[in-house]
């Protein structure tokens, strides 16, 4: 009888006031799956406090309805304005909130962190990291947002720096015996 591995997810989250990105992995053994993709628009929203409250409900839902045990969220660090940056730390705060409601751990990553993960470049482009993606995970994410990619890329580079918690993660003494174990890493 073939033993089924168990799996967890992951929330992959790139803040934003007027369009956030959200990706749900699921890992079981050395597979990932991508569950769910996309964006929360909130350009129509009038206030800023309804955004916020769009986000806490929508990251919410994601949670309880795919049960993820942890939360990987970008960090913004920069923006044109200082009301922008504030607004977008207001966005990244409600994710987080709602994912410490629920009790999900919050893991944060800087963008160029995320870009080197995934890339092997922490000056990757936006598109650069969605078709690495597609590389990396054998799927088509031409019709998602670069939010969204983003979103994921985040949910993926937590995979790859967290390794297994069920398993803990495996070190390796050179680049060729990582390769060997992960082939998907090649691309």
């Amino acid at each position: 009888m073939k033993k089924i591995a168990p799996s967890y997810r992951y929330i992959g989250v790139d803040p934003g006031t007027n369009i956030l990105g959200y990706a749900i992995i699921e890992i079981a053994g050395k597979a990932v799956r991508v569950l769910d993709i996309g964006v929360f628009r909130m350009t129509k929203l009038e206030t800023h406090p309804l955004k916020l409250k769009r986000i806490f409900e929508g990251v919410e839902e994601l949670i309880l309805k795919y049960k993820p045990i942890e939360m990987a969220v970008e960090i913004p660090f920069y923006a044109k304005n200082p009301q922008s940056l504030l607004k977008l730390g207001r966005a990244q705060g409600v994710a987080i909130a709602a994912a410490m409601t629920n009790d999900v751990e919050v893991i944060e990553y800087y963008p160029k962190k995320i870009k080197l993960a995934i890339a092997g470049n922490g000056n990757a482009s936006k598109e650069q990291l969605a078709a690495m993606l597609e590389n990396i995970l054998k799927i088509n994410l031409s019709k998602y947002p670069l939010d969204a990619t983003d979103a994921l890329a985040a949910a993926m580079c937590h995979f790859y720096k967290r390794g297994s918690p069920l398993g803990g993660q495996k070190k390796y003494s050179d680049w060729g015996s990582f390769l060997k174990d992960n082939p998907n890493r090649k691309g």
